[in-house]
């Protein structure tokens, strides 16, 4: 294993560049440092042996390959999907006799259904996301460039105890409003906008995700208030498809047919949601033509938006866990308050 979520997953910790091989006769950390001494990483599971590069610059899958051909390998599984032709052909090199084979996404499907645990990071990591944002929400914002907003939440996560952002902070103002993946720029917060932010904070490598959408200044125009009512009921008629057994397409349906019937079909993000981990960006995919169905204990993403060009937009989006009913439904992760507020 070779891709860092998976390593992580498996080992309890995942070292710059570390490989994990789960060879015959024992388990090995291949890595360029000792786990635990690189800052952001933990000592590994007990019992996993680590295998430290005598010299640095090695390349670990390369050197845990080697290993596998001492053991007397005769076919190594590997993460094709991960590795680059160069490595991959590097991997053949110094293993001649080993037959490469592809894992596939074998691992990642070990990791859709989360344990009690897992889902506790993830809830912790929902909080320190809350967090910020409502901080964020006391303060002055008029005159303040997007750019500057977006570092201020990194910095309150990482206050609050996170590892840092589960990804780059999205923050977008008047006509940048509602754009999903906006990259914050220097235009600053004027009267009447619409203000649009999208955040998530990472615990213990797991990553949550939050979005809301505000007003700044006066009270809020006919259209915005419309338009946010109707983002607004696309969001919960998908959280409320959240069950287990649900197919993945129909929790998509459920927010687009809000959308579409209101005359939004065009435009609209490819997708409604994706699952939460490790990654900020895991299976389950949300999508009108994603495979499979929702299972228990699955953390996923509901996050419907509309933007109009030139004006502005909203977006809506929480970090929720797949219950069944006797279990109260889904679970929100993210609280901080849906209700269109004029900052």
């Amino acid at each position: 294993m070779s891709r860092p979520a998976n390593v992580r997953y498996l080992a309890g910790t995942a070292p710059t560049g570390a490989v994990l091989l789960l060879g015959r006769t024992e388990d090995v950390l291949v890595c360029g440092r000792p786990p635990g001494e690189e800052p952001g990483t933990e000592l590994a599971d007990a019992g996993l042996r680590a295998h430290v590069l005598a010299a640095p610059g090695g390349d670990p899958a390369v050197v845990g390959a080697g290993q596998a051909a001492a053991q007397g390998a005769e076919t190594l599984a590997v993460e094709e999907h991960h590795l680059t032709v160069a490595r991959h052909h590097a991997l053949a090199s110094v293993a001649p006799g080993v037959r490469l084979t592809d894992l596939g996404q074998g691992v990642e499907q070990l990791r859709l259904v989360k344990d009690e645990e897992e889902i506790s990071c993830l809830r912790i990591a929902a909080e320190i996301a809350d967090q910020a944002l409502g901080e964020l929400l006391e303060s002055i914002l008029v005159g303040r460039t997007e750019r500057h907003l977006a570092l201020e939440l990194e910095r309150r996560l990482v206050d609050h105890g996170a590892d840092g952002p589960a990804f780059a902070t999205s923050v977008g103002t008047g006509p940048n409003s509602g754009r999903g993946g906006h990259r914050p720029t220097d235009r600053r917060v004027e009267e009447g906008d619409f203000l649009s932010v999208c955040l998530g904070s990472c615990y213990r490598g797991y990553r949550s995700e939050i979005g809301r959408t505000f007003v700044i200044g006066t009270s809020p125009a006919d259209w915005q208030i419309e338009l946010y009512d109707l983002v607004f009921a696309a969001q919960r008629a998908g959280r409320e498809a959240l069950t287990p057994g649900a197919a993945c397409r129909d929790v998509d349906r459920a927010a687009r047919h809000v959308l579409d019937a209101a005359g939004y079909a065009d435009g609209l993000p490819p997708r409604t949601g994706h699952g939460v981990g490790l990654e900020i960006d895991e299976d389950p995919q949300l999508a009108p033509a994603a495979m499979g169905k929702l299972d228990a204990c699955v953390p996923v993403t509901v996050e419907p938006g509309v933007h109009l060009p030139g004006r502005g937009g909203v977006r809506i989006d929480d970090t929720l866990v797949v219950r069944c009913e006797a279990d109260g439904g889904p679970e929100l992760l993210t609280i901080t308050t849906k209700e269109l507020l004029a900052l």
